[in-house]
């Protein structure tokens, strides 16, 4: 009986053990999903930080959990948004440029036209023609600054010479320099007026310069040299410039003997112009500059001087002057604002004073002191010094210079220091060229001495003159 009951509990054991390994084995089960759910809601949003692919054995949950579990972690919206501003750029970019490049070789092998903004210059000209044609009928603009008693001098009707000017109205700095040097009024020795002013339009973009009307209204209270009309001052509008200020010569100052005529960046040696023009007489004709003959129009779009055909059809222009500077006589000037009036306006104001000089049936006369398209150095004298003011002393206008370069040329050449051993050099053409302390050298040149080299040397001066 004893080992019966032995045996018996034995067996209850078992089923003891058995029935607790059961209970413990169902209770492992029911507890598994909750340790496997924080598993996956701890370790995605790591990867998903460090950027690294999701795991494929935890698939029960999708991809966007993990991220939408990260606000619980990490409650700074900073530092939430710190990584997202990071990795969507770096995952967008090589898509979009695979996308480009794609496409470009797709165009590319299919032969489809490409859009760069290059492209479109050809077919979009820089200026609208047919608009400058529809209204080239208003030619005729208010004077809004004038100065009335620039021409009235006591014991004279008028200066002897004029000196005009174009200038912008933000360009104060250029102003003031010409006021400063070469462009100063007053009596020479010689009992020679000479008065300024400078021609100037409205600003098309006024937001550059605020309050440009009451500048330019201080300006001309103080210095009483400012002309100023009602059009817009753009390039192709320096043709309304040029027939303005030929009215306002005819109007204002009908009695001035010589006129010259330049831009606000050029040098100019006044002494050698009066020098040029002693002896002549202000009741005939006379126009003298960079003549620039057989010219052809530019039917480059991307050129600044670019001219349609339906604009100019001819194959050349007639001769004219580089509006860096040239002079003229006080008759020439009356006769000339007479014919801007006949000949249609063309938007490139140097062209238009040839049309106007051909009209009258005056040549004008080239004079190699006037440079206005800067100087050349010589290929054959690469060592040259352009910027010899013993060289500037023999030139009359120079073109393209800034501000320092002009005050410093100004300063240069009355520094009572300076002594220049140059050799004087006919001029070419019937004016004589007299300097003071000196005999007279000049006369005409003959045809023949075009030829000779571009420069001459004596000692350590040079002189040169490049032809264009």
């Amino acid at each position: 009986m004893m080992r019966r009951v032995h045996v018996k509990g034995d067996v209850l054991c078992t089923l003891l053990l058995l029935v607790v390994l059961c209970v413990l084995l169902y209770a492992h089960q029911g507890l598994s999903p909750s340790w496997e759910w924080s598993l996956q809601l701890s370790s995605p949003s790591s990867r998903a930080l460090l950027g690294a692919p999701s795991d494929p054995q935890g698939g029960r949950l999708p991809p966007s959990k993990p991220s939408d579990a990260l606000p619980r972690c990490q409650p700074d919206a900073q530092s939430r948004n710190k990584p997202q501003a990071v990795s969507k750029p770096k995952q967008a970019k090589p898509k979009v440029q695979s996308k480009a490049k794609s496409q470009g070789k797709s165009k590319g092998k299919k032969g489809a036209p490409t859009k760069p903004p290059a492209a479109a210059l050809p077919t979009r000209p820089p200026f609208d023609f047919q608009a400058y044609l529809r209204e080239k009928d208003h030619r005729n603009f208010q004077l809004l600054v004038d100065q009335p008693e620039k021409c009235s001098i006591q014991g004279s009707s008028a200066p002897d010479l004029l000196i005009a000017v174009k200038s912008v109205a933000v360009d104060f700095d250029k102003r003031q320099v010409v006021r400063r040097t070469w462009g100063q009024e007053g009596v020479l020795g010689d009992g020679v007026t000479v008065r300024t002013v400078f021609l100037l339009g409205v600003p098309s973009n006024q937001s550059a310069l605020p309050l440009w009307d009451r500048l330019l209204a201080y300006e001309s209270q103080t210095f009483r040299d400012i002309l100023l009309w009602d059009f817009q001052d753009t390039f192709f509008n320096l043709t309304l410039k040029e027939t303005h200020f030929l009215q306002w010569v005819n109007t204002s100052c009908p009695g001035v003997r010589f006129i010259f005529k330049g831009d606000a960046d050029v040098y100019v040696n006044v002494e050698n112009i009066l020098e040029m023009l002693k002896g002549q007489r202000s009741d005939t004709d006379l126009f003298v500059g960079d003549i620039i003959f057989n010219a052809r129009p530019i039917r480059r779009r991307s050129s600044k001087y670019f001219v349609p055909e339906f604009m100019y059809g001819g194959s050349m222009y007639p001769s004219y002057a580089g509006g860096g500077g040239f002079v003229m006589s006080g008759f020439t000037a009356c006769r000339l604002s007479s014919a801007c009036q006949q000949v249609e306006l063309f938007p490139i104001d140097d062209v238009f004073l040839g049309m106007c000089l051909q009209r009258i049936g005056l040549k004008p006369t080239r004079h190699e002191g006037f440079r206005t398209f800067g100087i050349v150095r010589p290929s054959a004298a690469p060592h040259l010094q352009v910027f010899d003011p013993c060289f500037y002393r023999e030139l009359m206008v120079v073109h393209s210079l800034t501000v320092p370069q002009i005050w410093l040329m100004w300063s240069l050449l009355h520094d009572p220091k300076l002594t220049c051993h140059s050799r004087l050099a006919p001029t070419p053409w019937p004016f004589q060229w007299r300097r003071k302390g000196s005999p007279t050298a000049g006369g005409s040149r003959k045809p023949e001495d075009h030829e000779e080299q571009d420069y001459g040397v004596r000692g350590d001066n040079y002189k040169v003159f490049v032809k264009h």
